[in-house]
């Protein structure tokens, strides 16, 4: 049998396509498409410019990095695309009345336009807690990562029973609504309830009315005590959910939930609050009390009071490292340790081999004594 490769001109050779591996840090993407979800939300879809495996555990999420109106704006978003789908991933954004962001993602974010996104990062997947059987709560956009997880068990034609139960406020505001249906109807291992929590006029709904109680949850899934929960949505509906289990006596060490959603504009204030009080009690200590923190590439050196991050040690030294959440999720803060000892405590914004390489997230490490940074 000829080579049939050998017939064709060079040029129309069939080349392999070298591809990356996704892994976590700065990358400039591009939106390829964007498209309605619902009338206020929308799913935007990149790809880098080279060929790249996005690969990230289900459940995990990105920050972008924008500039909006000439200040750099960092943001986190769930991704709600799989993995099983390699070269792109998604995420979906729903509108929020005076939310900065949100709102200059859906007037501003058209197909082709590049941004840089850090990621991916997080502790709330599907990946590290395996399970033959599991229950995927959600409320609004909190739908987006457990989303993530049933495509990726949809996709992957995994042997996990799936029971998923979504709670809107009206018919016309549930995400994803066509695709969740046709999952269902295709395998068995998938059991869908949508709850609303009221109807408008002119609107049919037949599905659960309310909110998710007791007995929604022992009709939609009656073996949940024998399930691993997934679960994400507002605060409210999340309280809600754990003080239902915990009244049923559910472990909760099987109950997992996205703590992390867009980055509160508070936070930045109480940041700035925490630093001044920070600085008045400095005023207060001795030099010897002092931890010195020194910045190698920038030759700058400062004293902070025990206690204080390396990040505020840099914005001291007039040095800006990104921040958005502040609580070591997002990864945007991520800067090299030269020498010294520290002390880090984040919730899963950095990979181990980072950590062996010498980074930190200057957001939540205190230097334990004298400190040099690559910055």
């Amino acid at each position: 049998m000829n080579d049939v490769n050998s017939t064709l001109p060079e040029s129309e050779s069939f080349t392999p396509i070298n591809t990356q591996t996704w892994v976590n840090g700065r990358h400039n993407m591009r939106c390829v498409k964007v498209i309605q979800e619902t009338w206020d939300v929308r799913t935007f879809c990149f790809m880098a410019e080279q060929p790249v495996m996005f690969f990230f555990k289900p459940g995990q999420f990105v920050t972008f990095e924008l500039e909006i109106e000439g200040q750099q704006v960092m943001r986190s978003y769930t991704i709600s695309s799989s993995p099983s789908v390699p070269y792109s991933f998604s995420v979906t954004v729903k509108r929020v009345p005076g939310g900065q962001v949100s709102n200059w993602l859906h007037d501003n974010l058209q197909e082709g336009d590049e941004i840089a996104v850090h990621g991916p990062a997080g502790l709330f997947n599907c990946i590290d807690f395996p399970a033959e059987k599991v229950l995927l709560l959600s409320g609004g956009v909190g739908i987006t990562p457990v989303m993530s997880m049933a495509r990726w068990f949809f996709d992957t034609n995994t042997d996990v029973d799936m029971v998923f139960a979504h709670s809107a406020r009206t018919p016309r505001d549930i995400i994803f609504q066509r695709e969740l249906e046709h999952m269902c109807s295709r395998i068995d291992n998938f059991s869908l309830s949508l709850i609303c929590e009221t109807y408008e006029r002119g609107q049919s709904w037949h599905g659960y009315r309310g909110y998710l109680d007791q007995a929604k949850l022992e009709l939609i899934a009656p073996d949940f005590m024998e399930r691993e929960v997934f679960c994400c949505g507002p605060g409210p509906y999340m309280n809600a959910v754990r003080n239902l289990l915990k009244a049923n006596g559910f472990d909760m060490n099987r109950y997992h939930e996205e703590s992390f959603g867009e980055t509160p504009v508070d936070i930045e204030d109480a940041a700035l609050e925490q630093a001044e009080v920070a600085l008045e009690e400095a005023d207060a200590l001795t030099a010897s009390d002092m931890v010195q923190v020194s910045f190698a590439r920038s030759d700058k050196t400062v004293q902070i009071a025990p206690g204080e991050t390396l990040h505020t040690a840099a914005s001291k030294a007039g040095l800006n490292i990104a921040k958005a959440c502040g609580m070591g999720i997002c990864g945007s803060c991520k800067a090299k340790v030269l020498d010294g000892e520290f002390a880090m405590n984040h919730n899963g914004g950095i990979t181990d081999d980072d950590i062996k390489a010498g980074y930190v997230l200057t957001c939540c490490t205190v230097p334990e004594g004298a400190v040099t940074m690559d910055v």
